[in-house]
């Protein structure tokens, strides 16, 4: 059973889509994409800075754009059918829910698009940030968390909890981290998936309500518990409420492991998450689309499970 994951902020790069748009009909889509999300995303996936793309603003729609371009030729000439299920990480669960058929790829840009502004907005509010935790006993590391006053935000499986808080609470989690864990300050402008972003819930349930959601086509998990989700309407909601929650992708894992996953393919802008299988779904083989030139091996994984 194929699984194909789409990834979350923080896996783009400048310039990650230069290869796509070489074919002209990678790069009209994109147009497409963009003008859906109100943002030039053809632009921001050549030429803008690193800066910009690390805006979330612009971070969110780029990232899922890029899923979509993927999933396009991933699952053309009957392969979809041969896929097992989906599921995101973060907003990578909105590319996901374009990929199960939830929604159309018009509405998951527009949704997108709104996501980006509102988190930015929330994040300018108060100064806080993000550390990716690696390592050391569970229990203590979140009794760590408490004392210092950081948020656990993702749960990514394999020994890495994201965490999130304002910047003296993380200095404080680096200061007094024990051997054997490490904490790693992540470039993203504020706490996401916390109570920190209390104020883009609104704003995206006002989105959401203009939405036609349908069931899902295919197999899709949500980051909320890592259960199957069989009611549009339903993932739709809580793609709402994720901006506040925590990612659980760990459960996601879980899900793909019980469901007998036999191989997983990220899309792009891949890495991330087949970066997560290594360690938690050992022995899976995974193939990260970052390119054109990795879509053959992804096709071939689908074609040979089937």
């Amino acid at each position: 059973m194929i699984v194909v994951v789409c990834p979350g902020q923080g896996s783009q790069t400048p310039g990650f889509l230069e290869p796509w748009i070489a074919e002209s009909t990678f790069r009209d889509t994109l147009a497409e994409l963009g003008a859906a999300a109100s943002s030039d995303l053809v632009a921001h996936g050549t030429t803008s800075d690193a800066d910009t793309i690390r805006d979330t603003a612009v971070a969110q729609p780029l990232i899922v754009a890029a899923g979509l371009l993927t999933l396009r030729t991933l699952f053309a000439d009957g392969r979809r059918e041969k896929v097992g299920g989906i599921a995101g990480h973060s907003v990578g669960e909105i590319t996901a829910a374009a990929g199960a058929g939830i929604l159309s790829e018009t509405d998951a840009m527009r949704f997108v698009g709104e996501r980006g502004r509102a988190m930015a907005d929330a994040a300018a509010l108060t100064t806080t940030g993000m550390s990716a935790v690696v390592g050391g006993d569970q229990t203590a590391v979140l009794e760590l968390f408490d004392e210092v006053g950081v948020i656990p935000a993702n749960y990514n499986g394999g020994g890495q909890i994201v965490v999130a808080g304002a910047p003296e609470a993380l200095a404080a989690l680096t200061e007094r981290a024990p051997r054997g864990v490490r904490v790693i300050p992540l470039q993203v402008a504020g706490a996401f998936h916390t109570h920190f972003m209390a104020p883009a819930v609104e704003r995206l349930a006002a989105v959401a309500a203009t939405l036609t959601p349908a069931d899902p086509t295919l197999p899709i998990w949500t980051n909320n518990d890592g259960s199957a989700v069989t009611s549009g309407s339903r993932f739709v909601e809580l793609l709402v409420g994720q901006v506040s929650s925590p990612v659980r992708w760990d459960l996601c894992m879980e899900s793909f492991a019980a469901a007998g996953v036999t191989g997983l393919i990220e899309v792009s802008p891949a890495g991330a998450l087949t970066g997560l299988a290594k360690r938690g779904l050992k022995g899976v083989p995974a193939v990260a689309v970052k390119t054109p030139d990795d879509l053959p091996q992804a096709i071939e994984l689908i074609d040979q499970a089937a």
